[in-house]
């Protein structure tokens, strides 16, 4: 059996590792258009910060190890540029390549809109190894001001390491908040920490262009001009599904294939799984576009295992995510409430500030916590955790209740760890629960 597989990162490599232990006859190919197989996106700006030494930490397999170890004809400098459903073929500017089971694993890539000036030296993205790199050969003792235009994930990781190497950092977001996954009573913690740390914030300016000569010089909006001596543009990513279009493929809005529960896309024997296709939203009941490094890599592992004929199913997400921030973690789950309404749904909300751990223990941090929840079903329908301390804890704790779509009621029955050190005879999230009703 051929497998050719179109990408050679999180989902199309966890896909290939499944081949290899399911078909011991299978012959694999895997077609990456960049030089570098296998390596952790999430790590790049702390590489621009320094808190990663060496690029080469974040690769988790070189290509040689895929070759050697596994025996996968792994092909570097490989961009697929066609696919002949017809005839079972991918095809590049050089080469031609039949398959009798496809995998499309392209991953996504920043958007970038037609700007002004965007030809200027200084303006960067950060999605890749490559990327990361140039940005570093290009920051430099000289280099003070930073405009960073978007203010998500990206965008606040980027601004925290450049901080840290004392650079002066300006964040351009064209909406009314930062981190538009959080509700904007939420955000405004997030404010008051980018503020605290020297972030400046311009909300609900739109960019026009870039000015200078050869070199940036400046950021120009609908409302001024800021000067910058470097650019980084995180305003969100695009499928790679361009090569696709007009083969009869079924889309999301965005450009994402759309898969079912097993990755097959609705033509025969093609798969896709990772940025480049839909994520089932067990809350919203209905196919997403999330595009994150663990639905990368549980979608390959799926995808795998079903081409080779071992039926698993991908079970959804329910849009869990974390996030570091200075001083703060930021942690997510399910609905927000501006998605809720958006979406229908009958929902109240409860939120408080309270202790990480127990209260009379010596070091406890405060800790904010938002839950937004069905009022027909006393169901949890989301949850929002932000504090310097035992963010990661609640926020999985609430990611599982609302995967087992637990109600408030079971929620707050948990039978959850308790020391003094490390929580209160209440967790937190049990005691917010309980102010609902208060």
């Amino acid at each position: 059996m051929n497998y050719v597989i179109i990408g050679g990162d999180a989902a199309g490599m966890s896909a290939a590792i499944q081949i290899v232990r399911g078909d011991e006859d299978a012959k694999i190919i895997t077609l990456e258009k960049g030089a570098i197989y296998s390596y952790a996106q999430c790590g790049l700006p702390y590489v621009v910060g320094g808190v990663i030494l060496k690029m080469e930490s974040l690769i988790a397999r070189d290509v040689e190890t895929f070759r050697r170890k596994y025996g996968i004809d792994a092909r570097i400098n490989h961009e697929v540029t066609a696919v002949d459903l017809e005839k079972k073929q991918v095809r590049g500017k050089e080469f031609e390549i039949s398959y009798d089971k496809l995998l499309i694993a392209t991953g996504a890539s920043p958007v970038v809109p037609d700007w002004d000036g965007l030809s200027l030296d200084g303006i960067h993205t950060i999605k890749t190894i490559p990327d990361t790199q140039a940005l570093l050969d290009d920051l430099t003792d000289e280099t003070k001001n930073i405009v960073i235009v978007g203010g998500g994930y990206v965008g606040l990781e980027m601004a925290e390491n450049f901080v840290e190497l004392g650079k002066q950092v300006t964040i351009i977001q064209r909406g009314s908040q930062l981190a538009n996954i959080f509700d904007e009573d939420m955000a405004e913690l997030i404010h008051d920490e980018a503020k605290k740390h020297g972030v400046s914030l311009l909300f609900g300016e739109a960019v026009q262009g870039f000015e200078g000569t050869s070199r940036v010089k400046g950021v120009k909006t609908d409302n001024q001009t800021i000067p910058a001596d470097l650019v980084v543009l995180a305003i969100g990513v695009k499928p790679n599904t361009d090569f696709l279009q007009g083969l009869g493929f079924h889309f999301h809005s965005n450009g994402a294939l759309l898969v079912n529960p097993y990755m097959e896309t609705n033509i025969p024997n093609v798969y896709a799984a990772g940025d480049c296709a839909t994520q089932y939203h067990r809350i919203k009941q209905r196919d997403d576009y999330v595009p994150l490094g663990t639905h990368a890599n549980k979608q390959g592992r799926i995808a795998g295992m079903n081409m080779v004929g071992k039926p698993r199913t991908f079970k959804g997400i329910v849009g869990t995510s974390i996030l570091k921030f200075f001083d703060l973690t930021l942690g997510r789950t399910g609905l927000s409430a501006r998605e809720a309404e958006s979406l229908g749904f009958p929902y109240a909300t409860t939120k408080r500030e309270v202790k990480h751990i127990a209260g009379y223990y010596p070091g406890t941090k405060p800790l904010t916590i938002k839950l937004i929840y069905h009022k027909e079903k006393n169901t949890l329908l989301g949850a929002q955790v932000i504090g310097e301390d035992g963010v990661d804890k609640r926020t999985d704790v609430l990611a599982t209740a609302l995967f087992q779509e637990m109600t408030l009621e079971e929620l707050e029955d948990l039978d959850l760890s308790y020391a003094p050190p490390y929580n209160g005879v209440w967790d937190p999230i049990q005691q917010t629960l309980r102010r609902r009703r208060s």
